[in-house]
């Protein structure tokens, strides 16, 4: 794919070479020479996220160690009015740490120190480069865990998670990054330390902790979190129910809801995602099913042993065709293993792989499940349906190949409208992968002149020099008119009030 420019950022240097050389020259003055990558050899590793289909190579790349070397790099990108593009492991899927050409990737991974894990405050404080995973793991010897837990725990990082909001197959009954930070130390733009949140329940002032997270990177730099844990359940039991169709599979979900139940954990796949999955990982899927929910129930033996009772009753009823429970902890985890390595089982049926991230109502799975599969008629392309049924989160599979002429293109508008098809109904464009770039025309469909003005002002009152991961997630009011004479989704037009230029 061609190499992305953004739309306000002064890529016009004279010299790219010299300006590297200007950047690099001063960050080594305040850095050791480790910490800053230069070459293009050497910076090649950093140009794209997990949406690989788009490619920048960075100006220079930061790796500090700590928060006074995050501040150093501030201090050299302020004076030399440098963007800064923060990067934690680079699995995000929208773009979100795509570099910007003349622009500087300020890499936290080497930010990895657990620095305090209070099993009687049930917290742990963080560097913004631990793993996800890492932090159960080390919370495992007290019996708790944290409990957010994206496809990508193993290698994602916490500065991330709080950066795009992640979430993860048990967010229905945990919640997102957002329900589990209780306080982040942040490194401003003009070099300053400032906290938000703090250990207690509550913190006094305006809630700006919950501003932040999900802001992207564009409001500051992550220097330290701290997360809250939670006791690791006594026992957990997994329902594996299959459908005869989706439809039926997607309003099995709504009447689990509405019985009262909030399940652990409330996964929905479709025949083509099963299909692509169980050669891979052999979870025990059935293969004969059009759709399969996974349903866990977690807390003590007698909490578990009801949930599953009731659960199963209320999905019966919505006419699953087979139920299986998972019998001992492997089994169960062998079920969660299938649903948490489908994006890399895509590549044993496709050579790529483009991967969506909306959110809408559950009344309206049944709706949405139907309209992408008239598109998939419309664009010419498979998709396969793996989501978060239990919160609506849905992470459709567009399947193409990237060789052949024009499908890049196709699968591009195909996740544009699923997009729009999503906010038609009254959700979302995305759930917990960030706008980025990639969705950045999507907020023009979602949003009008006066949301995105206000989410200017936040940006603005963050960041004024406009140098934080500048060109992502809030579109310009000029990009929205253009975007409006080009695209038209589902008979509206973005911004009518604007001029077209």
């Amino acid at each position: 794919m061609p190499d992305l420019v953004p739309d306000s950022v002064n890529t016009a240097a004279p010299d790219p070479a010299a300006r590297r050389a200007q950047v690099a020259a001063a960050l080594r003055t305040r850095l050791p020479a480790s910490c800053v990558l230069s070459d293009p050899e050497d910076t090649r590793p950093y140009e794209c996220d997990g949406l690989a289909a788009y490619r920048q190579l960075p100006l220079v790349v930061t790796l500090p160690t700590d928060e006074a070397q995050v501040r150093a790099i501030l201090d050299v990108c302020r004076e030399l009015q440098v963007p800064i593009v923060p990067r934690g492991a680079g699995t995000g899927l929208s773009g979100g740490a795509l570099p910007i050409r003349d622009g500087v990737v300020l890499s936290t991974a080497r930010m990895s120190q657990i620095k305090r894990v209070d099993q009687l405050a049930r917290t742990a404080v963080v560097q913004p480069g631990v793993r996800n995973l890492a932090i159960s793991e080390a919370a495992a010897q007290f019996g708790l865990y944290y409990a957010p837990d994206p496809s990508s725990q193993i290698a994602c990082t916490i500065g991330g998670n709080v950066a795009e909001n992640a979430g993860g197959v048990h967010c229905l009954k945990y919640g997102l990054t957002v329900h589990n930070v209780l306080r982040v130390r942040v490194a401003t733009i003009e070099g300053e330390i400032v906290e938000l949140g703090g250990e207690a329940l509550d913190a006094p002032g305006l809630d700006l902790l919950a501003v932040f997270i999900g802001s992207e990177g564009m409001l500051g730099i992550v220097t330290e979190v701290t997360v809250k844990l939670v006791p690791k359940p006594a026992l957990a039991q997994v329902i594996m129910a299959s459908f005869n169709d989706v439809v039926t599979a997607g309003n099995a979900v709504a009447d689990v809801i509405a019985a009262g139940i909030i399940p652990a954990g409330l996964e929905m796949m479709d025949r083509t995602s099963v299909r692509m999955v169980e050669p891979f990982v052999k979870a025990g899927y059935d293969l004969d099913a059009a759709a399969i929910l996974l349903c866990e129930a977690d807390g003590t033996a007698l909490e578990v042993a009801e949930e599953i009772a009731r659960m199963s009753a209320v999905l019966e009823r919505a006419g699953a065709t087979a139920i299986a429970v998972s019998q001992s902890e492997a089994e169960r985890v062998r079920f969660w293993s299938g649903r948490k390595n489908a994006f890399p089982a895509a590549g044993r049926i496709s050579p790529d792989y483009y991967c969506m991230d909306g959110t809408i109502p559950r009344k309206q799975l049944a709706r949405v499940l139907a309209g992408i599969a008239d598109m998939e008629l419309t664009y010419g392309l498979r998709c396969s349906n793996v989501f978060h049924a239990g919160d609506g989160n849905m992470h459709p599979l567009i399947l193409f190949d990237a060789s052949a002429p024009g499908e890049f293109e196709r699968a591009e508008a195909f996740g544009a409208a699923i997009l729009a098809l999503c906010v038609e109904v009254g959700g979302t464009i995305t759930g917990e992968h960030g706008v980025g770039k990639e969705k950045i025309d999507s907020m023009c469909v979602q949003f009008g002149r006066k949301e995105l003005d206000a989410f200017f002002a936040v940006k603005h009152a963050f960041d004024p020099f406009a140098l934080l991961n500048p060109d992502k997630a809030i579109p310009t009011p000029h990009r929205c008119a253009e975007f409006g004479k080009l695209h038209v989704h589902h008979g509206q037009v973005p911004f009518p009030d604007l001029p077209r230029f």
